[in-house]
């Protein structure tokens, strides 16, 4: 398949969209870090590591390296050598990276983040799918940043949910030209990624997700479930119980929420580190697989662009106006790479939904795969898409 029609600028000049660059002003970085300097620490367990929640001599580290050590500017003009752009789906404002791949033959991919990570969930990804593969073709990765996240607008009205996310992602793609292409996502990004296939049938060459949309979770009740199922379920439960709390406060009442988390710079850190803590496959450290600089970038795109209370609103939107159903399982060709970290679904639950044509265990991973196992990750892509390409 041979998706270079236009070059990226003829297209994007075509469509209205504006090239975007990064700015932060200095003035908010230096707020930041007097607010850092000026933090109100509470008291905590003697040695109860993360039991009770996000480690107070982990976090106390994290952000003295955050407003000492850390070096914005660094980072914002290397995530400025991305191409990045904005514009107007439907009169609503959309931040993205658009990333061509190498080679004449290019399968279009759009990629679509979740909760609490951003478009930079994908930094470490982009370039590997951008590089042509061994079986001869690339991707043009397309990664926008959720509604109400990162330098997307935020919504002032409700009804912003996964449906409607959807209807503007489709709508950035077609702009771009794209008139079939792949999409992927975990998270928010697979309920969103299912939406596009409910509504663009047309559009979707095919899904390739991380978990199965928790919205089916459920609709499950009282339905004859496999032993693998009941097992998950159970799982699901128990996780419910001890990890679920933040799903239902932000469900619920995220704007009560929403004015402690923008206000305090380690009111933020400590609801997002500690379920990169939770959700990420490591060994009790979580510096085995991010670097301190990768943890800051995805709270600092949170602090400055002051998205927490914004981003939790999705979650509000999702229980109240909930999304379309298919009416049956999707046609759409779905791949499914499942880490040992993650919610862990069992193949025959996936495909009570999904058309499910190849299923990838990997031994290692958590929630956020892109950025822990980005090669492995891309290799699943890859081998998924070889079927686009030929």
């Amino acid at each position: 398949m041979n998706t270079r029609t236009l070059s990226a600028q003829a297209k994007t000049a075509a469509a209205g969209i504006e090239p975007f660059t990064i700015h932060v002003s200095p003035f908010s970085i230096e707020d930041l870090r007097e607010r850092l300097g000026r933090a109100r620490w509470p008291d905590e367990i003697e040695d109860s590591g993360w039991q009770y929640g996000a480690n107070k001599t982990y976090l106390e580290e994290l952000c003295t390296h955050w407003g000492h050590g850390f070096d914005w500017k660094e980072q914002e003009d290397q995530l400025n050598t991305l191409h990045q752009y904005c514009t107007k789906i439907d009169g609503f404002g959309l931040h993205f990276i658009h990333a061509e791949g190498e080679g004449e033959k290019r399968i279009p991919l759009l990629l679509i983040h979740g909760w609490p990570d951003s478009f930079a969930r994908f930094l470490k990804l982009i370039p590997l799918l951008t590089r042509q593969g061994a079986d001869g073709f690339s991707f043009d990765v397309v990664v926008p940043s959720i509604p109400g996240f990162g330098f997307s607008e935020k919504p002032k009205k409700p009804g912003m949910g996964v449906t409607r996310i959807a209807e503007l992602f489709a709508g950035l793609m077609r702009s771009l030209g794209y008139g079939q292409y792949l999409v992927h996502g975990g998270d928010w990004g697979s309920a969103i990624g299912e939406q596009l296939a409910i509504g663009f049938p047309k559009n979707l060459l095919g899904l390739h997700l991380t978990d199965v949309p928790f919205t089916h979770h459920l609709g499950m009740k009282d339905r004859p479930m496999t032993d693998a199922e009941t097992n998950f379920f159970h799982r699901i439960q128990q996780w419910q119980h001890t990890e679920g709390a933040y799903g239902l406060l932000q469900s619920t009442k995220p704007q009560t929420l929403a004015y402690a988390i923008n206000d305090s710079p380690i009111g933020l850190a400590a609801w997002i580190i500690d379920k990169f803590y939770c959700w990420s496959d490591h060994k009790g450290n979580l510096e085995e697989i991010y670097t301190r600089d990768e943890l800051l970038v995805n709270l600092t795109i949170y602090w400055v662009t002051q998205t927490a209370g914004s981003s939790f609103r999705l979650y509000y939107e999702t229980m109240h106006l909930p999304p379309k159903q298919a009416g049956g399982k999707l046609d759409i060709p779905t791949a499914f790479c499942v880490a040992p970290k993650d919610s862990r679904p069992p193949r025959e639950y996936a495909e009570r939904f999904f058309n499910v044509q190849q299923w990838t265990q990997v031994p290692s991973g958590g929630h956020f795969l892109a950025m822990e196992q980005p090669g492995v990750l891309a290799s699943d892509l890859f081998r998924f898409a070889k079927q686009f390409a030929e």
